[in-house]
């Protein structure tokens, strides 16, 4: 017996409240219809609207793909190394990220310095593009707006650091990340971490010098034959020219002797570091795109419409709550004892 009056309870339960939904239609119907009206006509105007002036502009997202080579990272010293730059290395624990500080971790951490925030404000002069307030910290607040729109993800399994921002202005954005890829590479590269390269390097600059040490001590033993060929006889002094020639020959061996060593160390280099894959290699440098990236206009205008379709809903349950207590004369006489 219980049970079936709960049931039946129950069921007037459901009735009411489909009663005052029914009794609320129009209301309900006229609210979310004018709601997606509104969102759909807003969505038109932001599309026809210049972007400067758009409340809501389209917005493009070109990317730059980087190739990471994380197997010739140089373990301890790096992490010794980010640790100094920010403190990265202590904090990688957490969170589940890697604890060893890797070549793509860095580059991560690159991206979120100062020093290349800074330098994309200045090189786009973001703080006028922004309307940033001179006045109250427009460094930081360059910074905090160019953090949220400059991204990076990177890749485990294929060890690819994609690079992207976002902006109104396509082509702005593709400058944007192709300097960011570019300034990138250019840290990495002053960083020292591709030892091959760093190596290379410092064999083409000695070789440049032991070169012009040889040219010089060519130069040197000529003149010394040029004074012995056109000098009196009596003025030479014989013993001290061939003495001097003897120590300038000795030197332009053991010279080209040395170049000849430098030369096939760079070579065997070259040959190594052509089987090599680079450390940091830029797979593909960003475009401007065709498609934007966001805002999902049609998105809005379903959440809009829902949201208005909820807000309806629970306002025809206030408005049947009110008429009720309205016509409940205890309840009114409990409402006016706890005014007075």
């Amino acid at each position: 017996m219980g049970e079936e009056t709960k049931r039946e309870n129950d069921e007037i339960s459901l009735i009411d409240l489909f009663a005052v939904l029914w009794h609320r239609k129009v209301m309900i119907i006229a609210i979310t219809l004018s709601a997606a009206i509104g969102s759909v006509i807003f969505s038109i105007i932001t599309i026809i609207l210049p972007p400067e002036t758009s409340p809501l502009p389209n917005r493009y997202t070109p990317r730059a793909l980087v190739l990471i080579d994380d197997d010739v990272s140089p373990g301890g010293g790096l992490q010794a190394m980010m640790g100094a730059m920010g403190g990265l290395a202590p904090m990688a624990g957490l969170g589940g990220i890697r604890t060893g500080a890797t070549l793509s971790d860095l580059a991560v951490f690159l991206l979120e310095t100062n020093s290349l925030l800074d330098s994309v404000v200045d090189e786009f002069d973001l703080i006028e593009r922004y309307d940033i307030d001179v006045d109250r910290s427009p460094r930081a607040e360059s910074r905090d707006a160019l953090s949220r729109l400059l991204r990076a993800s990177f890749d485990n399994r294929s060890g690819v650091l994609t690079i992207t921002f976002t902006d109104r202005d396509p082509v702005f954005a593709k400058h944007v990340v192709n300097f960011t890829v570019n300034y990138l590479e250019a840290r990495f590269d002053g960083l020292g971490l591709d030892r091959n390269r760093v190596e290379q390097e410092n064999l083409e600059v000695n070789l440049v010098s032991t070169f012009q040490e040889i040219l010089r001590l060519e130069e040197e033993s000529r003149r010394l034959e040029q004074s012995v060929a056109f000098a009196p006889f009596a003025t030479v002094n014989i013993p001290a020219i061939t003495a001097d020639m003897n120590r300038i020959e000795m030197e332009l061996g053991a010279m080209r002797q040395v170049y000849t060593q430098l030369r096939v160390q760079n070579e065997m280099l070259r040959v190594t570091m052509a089987s090599e894959n680079p450390i940091f290699q830029i797979l593909e440098l960003a475009e401007a795109p065709d498609r934007r990236s966001g805002p999902s206009r049609g998105m809005i205008c379903i959440i809009v419409t829902l949201a208005a379709g909820f807000f309806s809903v629970f306002l025809a349950f206030a408005l049947n709550a009110i008429s009720n207590i309205r016509k409940d004369p205890e309840a009114m006489a409990k409402l006016r004892k706890g005014t007075i």
